[in-house]
C-alpha cells in the first residue's frame, strides 16, 4: 500500500509498504481525507520534533514513520464483537498515551509523560491506504457530516479544549491572535459557546475574510493596526477578558500580555519552536493568568461532533478547506503551498482515495 513516510528534515517519501495486520483491540481504517497540520510543516521544515529519532516509549517505533494525524475514513476491517461495522464513516482521535504515568492516572492523558500521536509517533498514519488503530480511538461521524469535514474534527477539538480551559462566557471579549487553522477553529468554538464579542488579529487577507465569515466581529491587521490600543478602546479601556495566542511569536505574546484586562487570562494554544525573552511583569502587574493547553481529551471530540451534528449549523468549518490534493502531491502542492502561499491557503486536505 502507499504511505507518506517521514525520514527527517525536508525528506518525506511516498512509498509502498506492507498493509498492516489487525491487532488485538484494533480497527482497520481506510483513510479518506487527511489535513496537513502546522505540526507537519514544522517536522518537514525543521524536524524531527514529534517524530521519534529513537524508539518511542509506547509505539516502539522511530523514523521513518507514516504521517497524518488529522484524518477521517471508513471502517475497513473489524474483529467481532465490535460497535463498528465495515463501511462506517469515522474519525480517529490520534492520542497516544501510556495510561500508567502520574499524568494519565490524574486524568490528564493529553499531557502523558510518554505521549505521542498516531501519524507522528508511529502506529501508522492517515497518509496511507490503510491504518490499524485502537478501537477506543475511533468515533463515528454523524450522518450529516461528510468525510472531508471529518478531517477537521481534530483541529476543532484542539480549539474546543482551549476555549473550554478559558472558561469563556457570553459576555466576555475574546482576542484571538493568529488566523490560521487553529485560530479560525477557536473563533468557531467561541461562537458555538455563545461568545458575542470576538476580535481577531491576522496578517493574511484571505484568513481575515475567513475570520469575519466564521463570526469575528472585528478583524485587525497587526502590521497596520495598533492591536492593543484598538482592543483597549473597544473595551472601555479595560482590555480583553481572554486572549488566545495561536501565533506563538514573541510579538504575539507581548500583545497578549498587554491587551489582556486586569485579572484576565492569556491562553497559549501555540506550539513554540524557539526560546524567547519574556518579562513576567507584563502579567504580574495586572494579576493576569497564563494558561497553557495542549491537544485535547475525548470530551472535546464528543462536543465538537455534537456541535457539527446540530441542525442549527453554528459551526461551519467546511469553508476552511481551500484545496484538496492527491497523496503524491503532498509536499509540492500541500506542505510547500502552506509555507509559501499563506495569503490564500488555510486548510489543505489530502484526498487519499481521490
Amino acid at each position: 500500500m502507499r504511505a507518506a513516510r517521514y525520514y527527517g528534515k525536508e525528506d518525506i517519501r511516498i512509498e509502498e509498504i506492507p498493509e498492516p495486520k489487525l491487532g488485538p483491540g484494533q480497527i482497520k481504517i481506510a483513510p479518506a481525507f487527511v489535513g496537513i497540520c502546522g505540526t507537519d510543516l514544522h517536522e518537514y521544515l525543521g524536524g524531527p520534533n514529534f517524530c521519534p529519532t529513537k524508539p518511542h516509549p509506547v509505539t516502539k517505533e522511530q523514523i521513518p514513520v507514516t504521517l497524518g494525524h488529522e484524518f477521517s475514513g471508513t471502517v475497513k476491517e473489524v474483529k467481532e464483537p465490535s460497535p463498528f461495522k465495515i463501511g462506517d464513516k469515522v474519525v480517529v482521535q490520534p492520542s497516544i498515551f501510556c495510561s500508567e504515568c502520574t499524568a494519565c492516572r490524574g486524568g490528564a492523558e493529553n499531557v502523558c509523560h510518554k505521549s505521542g500521536f498516531i501519524g507522528l509517533s508511529g502506529g501508522g498514519g492517515g497518509l496511507s491506504d490503510s491504518v490499524c488503530v485502537p478501537a477506543d480511538a475511533v468515533l463515528k461521524l454523524p450522518d450529516n457530516v461528510p468525510l472531508d469535514v471529518g478531517a477537521l474534527v481534530e483541529p476543532l477539538s484542539v480549539a474546543w479544549h482551549a476555549v473550554s480551559a478559558s472558561k469563556a462566557k457570553s459576555e466576555h471579549t475574546a482576542l484571538v491572535l493568529g488566523g490560521g487553522p487553529i485560530g479560525l477553529a477557536v473563533v468557531q468554538c467561541l461562537v458555538a459557546k455563545g461568545v458575542k464579542k470576538i476580535i481577531v488579529s491576522e496578517i493574511a487577507k484571505r484568513r481575515q475574510e475567513f475570520a469575519k465569515e466564521f463570526g469575528a466581529h472585528r478583524v485587525l491587521n497587526p502590521r497596520t493596526d495598533d492591536v492593543v490600543k484598538i482592543v483597549k478602546a473597544a473595551t472601555g479601556g479595560a482590555g480583553a477578558d481572554i486572549v488566545f495566542d495561536c501565533a506563538g511569536l514573541k510579538a504575539s505574546l507581548d500583545v497578549a500580555c498587554t491587551a489582556v484586562k486586569v485579572r484576565g487570562s492569556v491562553v497559549n494554544v501555540a506550539i513554540w519552536e524557539k526560546e524567547i525573552m519574556f518579562q513576567p511583569n507584563m502579567l504580574v502587574f495586572s494579576e493576569a493568568t497564563y494558561t497553557a493547553v495542549l491537544g485535547y481529551q475525548r470530551p472535546d471530540w464528543v462536543a465538537v461532533l455534537d456541535s457539527l451534528k446540530r441542525a442549527s449549523g453554528i459551526m461551519k468549518p467546511a469553508n476552511m478547506i481551500t484545496r484538496k490534493i492527491k497523496l503524491e502531491d503532498l509536499v509540492e502542492k500541500g506542505i510547500l503551498a502552506l509555507t509559501t502561499d499563506k495569503d490564500n491557503q488555510v486548510k489543505i486536505l489530502v484526498d487519499i482515495q481521490g
